[in-house]
């Protein structure tokens, strides 16, 4: 049975919806930009949504009295989008579904309460930690769509959203659900900043994902949302399908990935084993491209592994958006189904030398109306989670 793709909707440093993203990606427009939303003293580029919460609020038909954290925003607008492209009414009686993601939770409002307390133990917004908790977006953005039935919430680091996507195809492949919102969502917020720059994995510049030059990573923000839907119940011509995907914990390290790229190599080939898929088969790579000199020598070393130095179309897209954490596999499955759509191949952006461990070259201009049939995005976690996801273009299976 085809888990299939009806509906999708995103956010980030680029555009508050799909088809403003499609615009940047046309002119060649980088999101990154100094950090506006909160004081720091770390000069670094971000990708910040150009949208207040004030903003985000109006856009979404919310009262300004209640507290969001801008994480549920960003989940509740790129939700919002995915649902109502799909087609689908939540009045429909089918079983429908939201497995949403996320790493910072709402932090962007619950650290405002501690300048104030570390002041004065006694003092404080205690009301800050109501939005604290991951699972609050989720239940935030079911609210909102009106969802009812299951809704669960998955942070495992960079790889959440993707995961989230994963989780939702074997429901519907075992028939617990007809229809999943799954993505993810993550703001910008001070731990996040100061986290990574603790690190030591921020670049000064904008970043270089694959370059030999690379130094560092760029903080972004923003959500994505797919709608997935079991082909039984779909009315009309699916975006594409989510055909193979894969899940593999090598655990080398804390943050970072192994030298061999183990972890990588296991979920991408078993992404393409679930689908059906030969490594000649594969039109394009979105690379979950960080980078940092780790994560890209690692997971471009999985990549000769496994496509055998006959490597396809490659590239990170995270030099547009900025690295949005739990909310980027969502995100870049919405930019893989765009791939399929429109016959897109995405640019990575800065690239000037190979890497000398392997001298790959990555996809430098915006290419559209290619002929793409099977699209593989990565994403990569701290702690050795990675997960691959295979989308294909739809081929329908019903008789």
């Amino acid at each position: 049975m085809n888990v299939c793709i009806t509906g999708i909707g995103c956010i980030s440093g680029i555009g508050n919806d799909v088809e403003a993203h499609l615009q940047a990606f046309r002119q060649g427009k980088s999101g990154l930009g100094k950090v506006t939303l909160f004081p720091t003293n770390h000069h670094v580029p971000v990708s910040e949504v150009k949208l207040s919460n004030e903003g985000l609020k109006e856009r979404l038909g919310l009262p300004s009295s209640k507290v969001y954290s801008r994480t549920s925003l960003l989940g509740l607008s790129a939700a919002h989008e995915a649902l109502k492209d799909s087609g689908v009414t939540i009045n429909s009686g089918l079983r429908i579904g939201l497995i949403s993601s996320t790493s910072t939770g709402g932090m962007d409002v619950s650290e405002n309460h501690y300048p104030t307390f570390r002041e004065n133990p006694t003092k404080g917004h205690l009301r800050y930690f109501a939005t604290h908790d991951a699972g609050d977006s989720t239940e935030k953005i079911a609210d909102h769509l009106g969802i009812t039935g299951m809704r669960t919430t998955i942070s495992t680091a960079c790889s959440s959203a993707a995961n989230s996507l994963l989780l939702a195809a074997r429901l519907i492949r075992q028939g617990i659900l007809d229809v999943a919102i799954a993505g993810g969502t993550d703001a910008l917020c001070k731990f996040t900043l100061n986290g990574f720059a603790s690190l030591m994995i921020l670049d000064n510049e904008p970043c270089r994902p694959f370059d030999n030059t690379r130094a560092g990573l760029n903080l972004g923000e923003g959500a994505g949302y797919v709608v997935l839907q079991s082909e039984a119940t779909i009315k009309r011509k699916p975006y594409a399908t989510l055909s193979g995907y894969a899940n593999a914990n090598d655990a080398y390290h804390q943050t970072a990935s192994s030298a061999e790229g183990t972890g990588a190599f296991l979920a991408m080939k078993a992404a393409l084993c679930r689908a059906g898929v030969s490594p000649s088969q594969v039109d394009y790579i979105n690379g979950h491209g960080t980078g940092t000199p780790n994560n890209d020598a690692s997971e471009s070393t999985a990549i000769n592994r496994l496509f055998e130095g006959n490597i396809p179309p490659f590239s990170s897209t995270k030099a547009f958006t900025g690295h949005t954490l739990g909310a980027a596999g969502g995100i870049e499955a919405v930019f893989s189904v765009l791939s399929i759509e429109y016959g897109i191949l995405y640019p990575n952006l800065n690239f000037s030398t190979p890497m000398e461990e392997n001298g790959m070259i990555p996809v430098l201009t915006y290419k559209e109306g290619e002929q793409i049939e099977n699209v593989l995005s990565n994403s990569f976690g701290f702690g050795g989670n990675n997960t691959s996801l295979l989308f294909q273009r739809y081929k329908s299976t019903l008789c």
